[in-house]
């Protein structure tokens, strides 16, 4: 378990990265800001927590853990962290979504530390999957992560996906389903209800956690002692989250999925991240600049 001071300074680091995630997006003129900004704390804490064995300066060591983000259309929020971890320069966000470049608004495998090309729902699921049975069939010890979303659940591949980890006793594979809620359109359960989940995927035989994918104790507790779990079973962790999170005009509202706020909503973007920085104990206000 994590100290408090530990989580304070992961949540600082969360801050910056929505900040400079947002920077990218409001300058390229597009990009899945609210997609990305859910699962920010997420992958702050597999890449900042001590949870996932990577190297940015060894992007394909082999006993690196393997982070596969299925949601492939928050590419911003990886792109950010690995840009935050030191895999390639913070000024090469400034190509995101730039003709002939890198850096997709989809994921691209082309950026350092991405595993994958990415962004058709269902489609990294099934990937990881992959890459977790090879790792068992060749006695690796490194473990998966797949990021999934919670519209992407809709998909007949993921299911498949789930059953197949199941039947192979895929244990060195973990799930997280950002669970905010959210398709494009319209909220989930006015859509096809997909609660409950849990039970869903208990009886798809997976070992089931479900927390508050904001909260860094939540978390790291989840998935503390992760290597040393004493479970055949595959892990899947339903992180409830929100769409949008930290920027308060933008969040929970549909219609602003996949849309990077203009100059004059930028501005407010802004502001609501300050304010939300200003209520975390361990966080300075004039660090988060644009």
């Amino acid at each position: 378990m994590k100290s408090v001071r530990e989580c304070k300074e992961l949540k600082r680091r969360a801050y910056h990265i929505r900040h400079d995630m947002l920077k990218m997006c409001v300058k390229a003129g597009t990009g899945h800001v609210t997609s990305s900004s859910s699962c920010i704390e997420l992958l702050t804490a597999l890449y900042h927590g001590g949870i996932m064995r990577h190297d940015p300066e060894k992007p394909e060591w082999g006993g690196r853990d393997r982070l596969i983000l299925s949601k492939g259309q928050a590419s911003p929020a990886l792109y950010t962290i690995l840009s935050d971890c030191g895999y390639f320069p913070k000024k090469d966000l400034d190509k995101f979504a730039q003709a002939g470049g890198k850096f997709g608004v989809h994921l691209q495998k082309s950026v350092p530390g991405v595993e994958i090309t990415c962004g058709s729902l269902g489609h990294g699921f099934g990937i990881a999957a992959g890459i977790a049975l090879g790792a068992k069939m060749d006695r690796d010890l490194f473990l998966t992560f797949a990021i999934l979303g919670d519209g992407e659940c809709y998909e007949g591949s993921i299911w498949e996906t789930a059953m197949f980890a199941s039947h192979n006793r895929l244990n060195n594979l973990v799930a997280i389903v950002d669970r905010n809620h959210l398709c494009v359109t319209d909220f989930t359960e006015n859509l096809i209800s997909l609660e409950p989940m849990e039970d869903k995927w208990r009886s798809f035989g997976w070992d089931v956690r479900r927390i508050n994918g904001h909260s860094f104790d939540e978390i790291l507790d989840s998935l503390g002692g992760i290597r040393n779990r004493c479970s055949s079973d595959p892990l899947v962790i339903i992180a409830d989250t929100v769409k949008g999170k930290g920027i308060d005009f933008m969040s929970n509202v549909p219609l602003w999925h996949g849309i990077a706020p203009g100059a004059k909503d930028a501005e407010e973007a802004y502001v609501s991240l300050s304010e939300m920085c200003e209520k975390c104990d361990n966080c300075i206000r004039k660090d988060i600049r644009r």
